[in-house]
């Protein structure tokens, strides 16, 4: 473990570690080496969480050290992973936000810089405070080394298209960096929670994916996406449902025209192919259908670890037919890596 940073883990790897660390598996496509890169990794913290009196609850998922996570991403077949850190601080005033988010902008830059090659970091910002943001944004991939920055799917009940964010994606826009959008409990989830109790886990199940529907959509009708067209947003889950539903969006248009109060440049399914999508969606066929809506182009590997959602993510892209080897090696890391400026 990179002292000050604890990875979070779910018994992906196995079981107690052997002493023998496990093979690193080499991703073929069409005879050709091609380097994977997860989009969609989580770690934490302690350190920072400690400023406001949170403890990791389940410890019991904490690795003991970073080569166990190596060795679960080696034996899935991933070369690169991309960290992230939920925001849970969107609460916190401003000066208890400015000194949580440098802990762990640095603490992601140590566990990087540890392992230049097999490790990039999105950074933390105080979105909360927009200005802030924007300062930790540029910090954090001037000084510190990282990528962009992950961040949740609404801020206290504000949307992220609010005007309020204008300034942060004005300055995410002049830095090319990737946003990664990841759905938190206290959006929709929370919000919702009277409806989502019960049998399922659906809080998650329908909560997380819903959140990520309704800020991509807002980003979309409120016109953010025209005015900084140059964007670089990935979303969480495969966009959440709107890929799936997004022709219903178009409809709206011609059935209730006059709830359409922003101008748009394009229709809103053209807006689905600017943005960018991880592939954790399950299924051959459930990737098939995003690739329709999105392209190929605009889908990046992810596989929210160390949650056990899955452990076959590069064999779900391998396994979905249709798709050209290009489109394989793309989508395994190709594009993440240009995003990322990671070099292959």
């Amino acid at each position: 473990m990179t002292d000050g940073v604890v990875f979070v883990g779910c018994g992906l790897a196995g079981g107690a570690p052997t002493a023998t660390e496990a093979r690193r598996r080499h991703v073929m496509v069409g005879g050709r080496r091609v380097t994977t890169v997860d989009v969609h990794a989580h770690c934490a913290v302690p350190e920072a969480m400690a400023l406001l009196g949170r403890t990791l609850d389940t410890p019991a998922l904490l690795m003991a050290n970073v080569s166990d996570r190596l060795r679960a991403i080696d034996e899935q077949g991933i070369d690169v992973e991309a960290l992230s850190i939920n925001p849970y601080w969107y609460a916190a005033d401003r000066d208890v936000a400015r000194a949580l988010v440098r802990i762990q902008n640095e603490k992601l830059a140590e566990a990087c810089a540890a392992n230049p090659d097999r490790f990039v970091a999105f950074a933390s910002v105080a979105l909360q405070d927009p200005d802030l943001a924007a300062e930790q944004l540029e910090e954090g991939m001037k000084t510190y080394g990282l990528r962009g920055a992950a961040i949740g799917g609404s801020v206290n009940g504000q949307e992220l298209a609010d005007p309020k964010f204008h300034p942060f994606w004005a300055r995410a826009e002049r830095l090319g960096a990737l946003i990664f959008i990841h759905p938190q409990v206290t959006g929709a989830p929370t919000e919702l929670g009277h409806r989502l109790r019960g049998s399922g886990g659906l809080e998650n199940v329908i909560g997380n994916p819903l959140e990520t529907t309704i800020a991509l959509s807002h980003l979309i009708f409120e016109g953010t996406l025209d005015r900084f067209p140059g964007l670089k947003i990935c979303a969480a889950h495969g966009g959440g449902y709107l890929p799936s539903y997004g022709a219903r969006s178009d409809a709206v248009g011609t059935t209730f025209p006059g709830r359409i109060t922003v101008r748009l440049a394009k229709k809103p399914t053209e807006y689905l192919r600017q943005l960018y999508y991880d592939s954790l969606v399950f299924t051959p066929e459930a990737l098939r259908h995003l690739v329709a809506e999105t392209g190929s182009s605009q889908i990046v590997m992810g596989t929210d670890y160390p949650f056990p959602w899955t452990k076959t993510s590069v064999d779900h892209i391998l396994g979905t037919p249709g798709l050209s080897d290009a489109e394989r090696a793309a989508m395994l890391g190709e594009t993440a890596a240009a995003l990322l400026g990671i070099k292959l």
